[in-house]
């Protein structure tokens, strides 16, 4: 692992304790339909159909979806066991995990839903 994906799951654990993720795909699609969730991560190892089905919520409901990490990975940097899916639901941390990540997607985040 490198430094910026140490930081990346040290942030992700920041943003559990703070209380701002959902986890779980039938939580996050929830989440993203009620307009709740900012950011979506999807692990690098799920299956097409979870992928798919998440992807799809997200291009509707226009909430940035990124590919990052192993399941074991995110789990256990949220403190749990594996998740294949996280919503974050504060556009603070959703703008700093995407920085992280070098992502050009920032702006994207609309404030206003907060």
């Amino acid at each position: 692992m490198n430094k910026n994906s140490d930081k990346f799951f040290s942030n992700l654990g920041l943003a559990m304790r703070a209380g701002k993720l959902v986890t779980g795909e039938d939580m996050v699609i929830e989440s993203v339909r009620n307009g709740e969730t900012k950011l979506v991560i999807v692990a690098e190892d799920a299956s097409a159909g979870t992928f798919k089905k998440v992807n799809d919520k997200c291009i509707y409901y226009q909430v940035p979806i990124h590919q990052y990490g192993r399941r074991d990975q995110l789990g256990a940097s949220i403190g749990k066991e594996a998740r294949v899916v996280i919503g974050v639901n504060d556009a603070g941390f959703a703008r700093m995990l995407l920085k992280q990540l070098d992502r050009t997607e920032v702006d994207g985040i609309d404030q206003t839903r907060q």
